[in-house]
């Protein structure tokens, strides 16, 4: 549950920045529509997975609403998924036990 949500999380931020470079092409410089076009689709679909997986991953660790609508959102602000994935990384392991193996008990 984890690794899909950084796994999206690094997604939908790095077309969130290619997004950005697209728009400024268009808006700058008049050029890359149909560019522009298909990354902003893509970026759409992207989020609304992270939207998805966030959310569950929010919902599992008891968050509270606001703190799970901060990280909702942190997908649509360039630059902060990055940050705001490291922080709940720090934050989940070790709720999941550090990603190491449980061990049985007797």
């Amino acid at each position: 549950m984890l690794t899909r949500y950084r796994v999206m999380a690094y997604v939908t931020a790095v077309m969130l920045l290619i997004l950005c470079g697209c728009m400024v092409a268009k808006y700058g410089f008049d050029t890359g529509e149909d560019v522009t076009f298909a990354v902003s689709q893509a970026h759409g679909v992207l989020y609304i997975i992270y939207l998805v997986f966030a959310f569950d991953l929010g919902s599992k660790a008891r968050w509270p609403f606001g703190k799970i609508v901060w990280i909702l959102l942190s997908g649509t602000i360039p630059l902060a998924a990055f940050f705001v994935e490291r922080k709940v990384v720090a934050e989940v392991k070790p709720l999941i036990g550090g990603g190491q193996p449980v061990p049985a008990k007797a």
